[in-house]
C-alpha cells in the first residue's frame, strides 16, 4: 500500500513524502528531498514498528545538516581526487570540497536537490532528478532515477537508473546510517558484521585509493566471519578515518551478497546483496551531536553506513570497474535489503 503526501515546505515548495507498507510488517518512508530514506520500520520482538535508519523531524534539518542521512548520493558518491574528471580527451574541472579533493560531488550533489516523484504504485515509489550540463562540472544533460520498492519476503529494493546525452561518469549511492537496535539505540559498535569480500583498496591519509587492490586477510578489515563492529576499531591501520570508511571489492557479477549485519539487542539481520562492484563501510566517524528523528539524539558511531558504489576515484585507475556512461547508454543497477531476526 502506498500514502502520498506534502512533508515539509522551503521557499515556497513543496517536499513530497511516500509512504509504502508491506504486507509483512516492513514499511518505509521517502522524501523528494535529496531522494532520502527517512524511515524504516520492522516489527519488533513485542509487535510495535522499529525505525532501523537515523533521520530528521524537518525539512529544514536536511537541508542545513552535514552527513546525507538516507539520501541518493550522486552525480559521483565518494571521492574524486584533485577535483577533476578525465573523460575521454578532456578534462573537467569538479568542486574541491575536501582538501583538494571533490566528496559527492559537492554542493552540486544529488543529496542537496529535489527530486520530483516520477511514479507511484502499491509498492514502489519512482524519483526523477534532471542535472543540465556542467551541473558540479560534469558533462552532459543526465536523467537519474531512483526507485524504491518493497518485495516479498521482508526485502526492500533500491534501484539506481540514468541516461546521459554526453559520456559522463556516474555513480549513485545510498547513503542511509543503520542501527538494527533502534535508530535511537546508541552505539553500533556491538553490531555484529559480515562483508563477503576478501580485498579492499588501500588510500592514502586523504582517503584516495592508491589503485592497489589489497587483501584484507589478518587486518582489522577482515569481516569475512562475523566480528562486532568496534572490536578492531581501534586498531591502528584505521586511525587516519577514526575508524572504518574503506572501500571492500565484492567478487562476482550480477546481484550477489555484499554484507551481513545483526543486532544482538533485537536480533534484527540485515543482508545486503547488490549489482555494484564495491561497498564502502562507514562508521560514522565524524557524525558530531545532534538531534534526530522522535527526540532521539545521535553523535559518532551511532549509525553504520553499508554504500554500494562504484570504487573511490575510479576515473583515474583504468583497472578498477569503471562508472563511465557513455552517451545513450543506460545506467542500472540495485540494492536488496533483506530483513529478518536470529
Amino acid at each position: 500500500m502506498a500514502q502520498r503526501s506534502t512533508w515539509g515546505t522551503s521557499d515556497g515548495r513543496s517536499v513530497p513524502l511516500v509512504r509504502l507498507d508491506g504486507p509483512d510488517g516492513l514499511s518505509i518512508e521517502v522524501i523528494g528531498y535529496g531522494a532520502a530514506l527517512r524511515r524504516l520500520t520492522v516489527p519488533g520482538a513485542d509487535g510495535v514498528p522499529l525505525d532501523l535508519c537515523l533521520g530528521y523531524d524537518t525539512l529544514a534539518q536536511y537541508e542545513t545538516s552535514d552527513g546525507c542521512l538516507g539520501a541518493t548520493v550522486g552525480r559521483y558518491a565518494n571521492r574524486i581526487a584533485g577535483a577533476s574528471l578525465p573523460v575521454g580527451d578532456k578534462t573537467f574541472p569538479l568542486q574541491a570540497n575536501e582538501g583538494p579533493n571533490t566528496l559527492h560531488s559537492g554542493s552540486a550533489g544529488f543529496h542537496l536537490r529535489d527530486w520530483e516523484i516520477a511514479s507511484v504504485s502499491a509498492d514502489r515509489a519512482v524519483f526523477h532528478l534532471r542535472s543540465p550540463h556542467l551541473d558540479g562540472g560534469f558533462p552532459g544533460n543526465l536523467d537519474a532515477w531512483v526507485s524504491y520498492a518493497l518485495l516479498p519476503g521482508r526485502q526492500m529494493e533500491i534501484r539506481y537508473e540514468a541516461v546521459c546525452d554526453r559520456d559522463t561518469a556516474v555513480n549513485l549511492t545510498n547513503h542511509s546510517y543503520w542501527n538494527l537496535s533502534g535508530h535511537a539505540g546508541g552505539s553500533i559498535l556491538d553490531h555484529r558484521l559480515t562483508l563477503f569480500a576478501e580485498q579492499y583498496t588501500p588510500a592514502g591519509p586523504d582517503n584516495i585509493p592508491t589503485g592497489a587492490l589489497s587483501p584484507v586477510a589478518g587486518t582489522a578489515l577482515d569481516f569475512s566471519v562475523p566480528h562486532p563492529v568496534g572490536e578492531r576499531i581501534g586498531d591502528p591501520m584505521l586511525s587516519s578515518a577514526r575508524g572504518y570508511d574503506h572501500n571492500y571489492v565484492l567478487p562476482g557479477d550480477g546481484l550477489r551478497r555484499a554484507a551481513r549485519l545483526e543486532s544482538p539487542i533485537t536480533g534484527i539481520v540485515m543482508e545486503l546483496s547488490t549489482t555494484l562492484p564495491g561497498l564502502q563501510l562507514y562508521t560514522a566517524n565524524y557524525l558530531t551531536d545532534r538531534p534526530g528523528k522522535d527526540g532521539a539524539h545521535y553523535r559518532e558511531r551511532q549509525g553504520i553506513c553499508l554504500e554500494t558504489q562504484f570504487y573511490p576515484d575510479a576515473v583515474h585507475h583504468p583497472a578498477f570497474p569503471s562508472p563511465l556512461l557513455r552517451a545513450g547508454e543506460r545506467y542500472s543497477h540495485r540494492s536488496v535489503y533483506t530483513f529478518s531476526r536470529v
